[in-house]
């Protein structure tokens, strides 16, 4: 634990009210799972598993915000796996850390002691970056956390689906420009969708999406009002600065 305590650094998330051991090199949470917390609707005694959960950061930040919610956190990286283990620990968050690839069996995820119809949220960051477009890291979680393959999307919808309760919510973040990748994926079980763009520059279009689809829900589409994380000035937007304070909630949490 030594060893592995030395290659990582503490770093602080939500204005201090929660601090994370991650890795000095690969990949490293940021604020994309920040947003990806804020956007994310439970309530106390909801059953909340998180995908891809790295060191925690996202899901953590939830229980954070939100207290006393069932938390189950799954990653294929046992490395990360135990970090996001020490993390909850670290934090006094009660959370089950699962050692687990999303894309497993059926039969896998019940031997977990995960069954399906069993989740009121999931929520995920998948890898996004197409492996035809972008070099993979020589890194392997970095490899992992980033570079997704053809069914690699399908696969964790999929498992979300087969997880949620009917009525359940799923909340992911994901590429503004494969939008139509995610929309074609959700097709199948899923509607009543709310799509929130996120811009990094308020000129420039959106580079992320966040989106809440709910199992069975039969209600139209929504795009909600673009998240600018910068002001038409390009300085920092005072809404997100006060998300990653741990202040507020985005609107997909609340629309």
């Amino acid at each position: 634990m030594s060893e592995l305590l030395a290659d990582t650094t503490e770093d602080a998330f939500l204005g201090g009210q929660l601090r994370l051991r991650q890795a000095k090199s690969g990949h490293r949470s940021g604020h994309d799972a920040m947003l990806l917390a804020a956007a994310t609707s439970t309530q106390p005694g909801d059953r909340v598993v998180e995908f891809g959960a790295g060191v925690g950061a996202a899901g953590l930040a939830l229980a954070r915000r939100v207290g006393n919610i069932e938390l189950v956190m799954i990653e294929i990286d046992a490395g990360l796996a135990a970090l996001a283990r020490d993390n909850a620990a670290a934090n006094a968050i009660a959370a089950d850390v699962i050692t687990l690839d999303v894309t497993a069996s059926a039969d896998a995820f019940v031997a977990a002691g995960l069954m399906p119809d069993s989740a009121d949220v999931v929520l995920m960051n998948p890898p996004f970056n197409d492996a035809g477009r972008h070099r993979a890291s020589p890194d392997k979680s970095r490899a992992l956390a980033h570079v997704a393959e053809a069914e690699t999307l399908e696969g964790w919808i999929h498992a979300g689906r087969r997880l949620l309760k009917s009525g359940g919510a799923l909340t992911l973040i994901w590429r503004a420009d494969s939008l139509s990748e995610v929309l074609a994926c959700l097709g199948h079980g899923f509607g009543s969708l709310a799509i929130l763009p996120v811009h990094g520059d308020a000129k420039k279009p959106a580079i992320r999406v966040l989106i809440r689809a709910v199992k069975g829900g039969k209600a139209p589409t929504r795009m909600l009002a673009s998240l600018l994380l910068k002001d038409e000035s390009g300085l920092p937007n005072k809404q997100v600065e006060k998300m990653l304070a741990g202040g507020g909630v985005l609107p997909l949490a609340t629309a």
